[in-house]
């Protein structure tokens, strides 16, 4: 069994010959008093720029996808609309991982509201198309477009 009190002596011996400010760095100017400055911390701060950088890119994909400007009735134009949506939706999830590993709560809700948001606008088109819900004009039956100057069959519905 050791002596503790020899280790406990040898231990304070190598205390006092650090300095103060080695041991425990000053704190910034206008921090609280206390206030201690870890470079964990501040490097964290700095990355936490990024988790809002791409948190600004989803959701300017996100408020941007309210003025699609092209058809997204049918066809060709429908995919590249749902390739938007999905774009909006995986934007959502990429910032929300990001704010999650930063903590930054508030822009973590916003990054879960994009992906709630891109799945009700891929809903909204998805769901009457499948027979999930009432189609209506904008949002018909069918996938495909229907045959120019045809009967008004879908072309999908029909098989030519």
């Amino acid at each position: 069994m050791s002596d503790w009190d020899a280790e406990l002596k040898k231990i304070d011996r190598r205390l006092e010959s650090i300095s103060d400010s080695a041991l425990i760095p000053l704190a910034p100017a206008g921090a609280p008093v206390g206030a201690r400055t870890d470079v964990a911390t501040e490097r964290a701060a700095t990355r936490t720029w990024g988790a809002f950088l791409r948190l600004a890119l989803a959701t300017a994909l996100g408020v941007g996808i309210l003025f699609w400007p092209y058809p997204s009735r049918c066809g060709v134009d429908l995919g590249f609309y749902l390739a938007a949506i999905t774009a909006v939706a995986v934007g959502g999830l990429w910032s929300s991982v990001w704010t999650w590993r930063h903590r930054t709560t508030r822009a973590h809700v916003l990054s879960l509201l994009l992906v709630i948001w891109g799945l009700l606008l891929g809903a909204r088109e998805i769901l009457p198309r499948a027979g999930y819900a009432k189609a209506d004009v904008a949002r018909p039956v069918g996938w495909g477009c229907t045959a120019p100057g045809g009967d008004g069959v879908n072309i999908l519905r029909s098989g030519t």
